[in-house]
């Protein structure tokens, strides 16, 4: 594992339906400008095209916004529906993006996540799945040789393409393969030797599968000579925090119903299935079941750890699913705490300065009567002087 822990979002994102998108949307790219100035090192940005709460539908238009915003923080597909698309216009586009952004932006694949965004072009979900592999493997192919690619099936037809643009990055970009507790996405990310996104890591099925998706990964990994990086696994978990554990719960009483009653009546979306029949269900679900964290930076922390001790040898960044579960000011309070508190922690900065102040403790009272002496020798000295030239 990478001694510096990242921290970051996933961005869905996920408004109620009925307020102001095109406030929300700036909501989000505010959001973003925010975790910028404290230091957040990834943002990475959803696709959706239905249900009325997810209303991002290009990420990559989404990230060419935020990228003139922002001076830091890598942008990320989170992700790009590869089933939905024409696999050269996506790479040539995320091609495009590394070039603007210089070397901020990421590739983070899926198969979609949405049945309903997929009805509507004619996608059947069974079919989602084997296109996902199709299409990585022609980007692939693409972005890491300059070979024609000539590739066919019901949905595409590609005749010698190429890139007409090399990467900005060099050797690449980051790439990486949602996952929930499946393991489509370790298969795929082992074969590739790029990046995991485990969207669902806290879920049920997903906690108890994390040591698992390292496990396939290798195992794919050595079956087809790539190399796996623990630096570029991203665990994706919900948390919300304040000062006080009080002070959280009051919080989330602003947005957290409309968030679970979206995926327990809108979003045909198993594996994200929350129970809860009103807040204070809702936090106890989150708190006692291991879901997220609701409460102080200190139970932040203790959830990214047992995540850690779960993964069976860590993880390279922990990314906050992003909600409105608060208020706009509560949310930004929130990651302010978590930058101040829980990521010095992860990333190396928090003993050191604990560690100095303890060493100051243990010698201060020998120190302190040392300087005091030191102060009445001074002063005895310069009242010899005095009298002296009298």
């Amino acid at each position: 594992m990478s001694a510096r822990l990242r921290f970051g979002i996933f961005l869905a994102p996920f408004h109620a339906p009925g307020t102001n998108p095109t406030l929300a949307l700036q909501r989000d790219l505010q959001l973003i400008e925010h975790l910028d100035a404290l230091g957040y090192d990834e943002a990475w940005i959803g696709e959706h095209h239905s249900a009325g709460s997810e209303i991002i539908a290009s990420p990559e238009i989404f990230i060419a916004a935020a990228a003139e915003r922002t001076r830091h923080i890598r942008l990320g597909t989170g992700v790009v529906s590869l089933s939905y698309h024409n696999p050269l216009w996506v790479a040539e586009r995320i091609v495009l993006l590394d070039h603007l952004t210089r070397g901020r932006v990421m590739l983070g694949v899926g198969p979609g996540a949405l049945p309903t965004d997929a009805a509507m072009i004619g996608v059947a979900q069974a079919d989602t799945r084997r296109l996902l592999e199709e299409s990585l493997d022609v980007i692939m192919r693409l972005l890491t040789t300059e070979e024609p690619v000539t590739f066919k099936n019901e949905r595409w037809d590609l005749r010698e393409a190429r890139l007409h643009l090399r990467p900005y990055s060099n050797p690449l970009f980051d790439i990486a393969v949602a996952a929930v507790a499946s393991p489509s996405g370790p298969r795929l990310a082992g074969r590739y030797g790029v990046g995991l996104l485990s969207i669902g890591a806290t879920t049920a099925a997903g906690f108890d599968a994390l040591a698992l998706h390292w496990d396939v990964m290798q195992e794919r990994a050595a079956h087809h000579g790539t190399k796996v990086d623990r630096g570029k696994w991203r665990l994706v978990g919900l948390v919300h925090c304040a000062e006080t554990k009080e002070q959280a719960y009051k919080d989330v009483e602003y947005g957290m119903e409309q968030w679970f009653r979206y995926f327990q009546s809108v979003a045909a979306f198993p594996q994200m299935a929350v129970p809860g029949n009103n807040v204070g269900e809702m936090i106890a679900f989150v708190n006692d079941s291991g879901f997220g964290a609701i409460g102080t930076p200190d139970m932040v922390t203790a959830q990214i750890e047992r995540l850690m001790a779960q993964s069976n040898g860590g993880f390279g960044a922990y990314l906050m699913l992003a909600h409105e579960w608060a208020n706009p000011e509560a949310t930004r309070r929130n990651y302010d705490l978590i930058a101040r508190y829980v990521m010095p922690r992860f990333q190396g900065q928090a003993h050191a300065t604990i560690e100095a102040a303890e060493r100051a403790r243990s010698v201060r009272s020998d120190l302190a009567e040392q300087q005091a002496k030191a102060v009445e020798a001074m002063r005895a000295k310069y009242q010899a002087e005095v009298a002296a030239a009298e």
